[in-house]
């Protein structure tokens, strides 16, 4: 959350007036306490993606909802999602990491792209480990009375 609120305070600072409102978000995959961020090369793909097979990790997502000056109002919020990935083999990765598709991605996996294929499970928000947990941020705009 404190960098999903640092992101939007950013962008909030540069907003002329009168207010608008800012929405940033900032995801992080945490596997037994270690942050899996997006790879740096293919070798680096390949090992999140054998550091993640047959386990269980969580994709959490920090929110933040900014109001520009002069109002200024701050709301935050997380969601975790557990994800169990299948027990995939070394080809699979391999050809997996050749798409191009993890290496924009933080656990360098797209579950909705074909990165799905290497996920068993997801328990909780699906949209949160794609990338933008659409309920929470729907409520969260909803407080704010910019929804119905």
């Amino acid at each position: 959350m404190a960098l999903a609120l640092a992101k939007a305070r950013a962008v909030a600072r540069e907003l002329a007036a009168p207010a608008g409102v800012v929405l940033a978000a900032d995801t992080e995959v945490v596997i037994e306490g270690a942050l899996l961020g997006k790879p740096v090369d293919a070798a680096d793909a390949a090992r999140i993606l054998r550091r993640l097979r047959g386990c269980v990790h969580e994709v959490i997502t920090g929110l933040a909802l900014v109001e520009a000056p002069p109002g200024g109002r701050e709301q935050t919020a997380a969601v975790t999602t557990r994800v169990r990935m299948a027990d995939y083999a070394d080809a699979e990765i391999e050809a997996y990491v050749a798409t191009g598709e993890p290496f924009d991605k933080a656990g360098a996996y797209a579950v909705q792209g074909l990165g799905g294929r290497l996920v068993a499970e997801v328990d909780g928000c699906f949209t949160n480990v794609v990338g933008l947990p659409v309920e929470t941020t729907r409520r969260l705009l909803q407080t704010w009375g910019m929804l119905r």
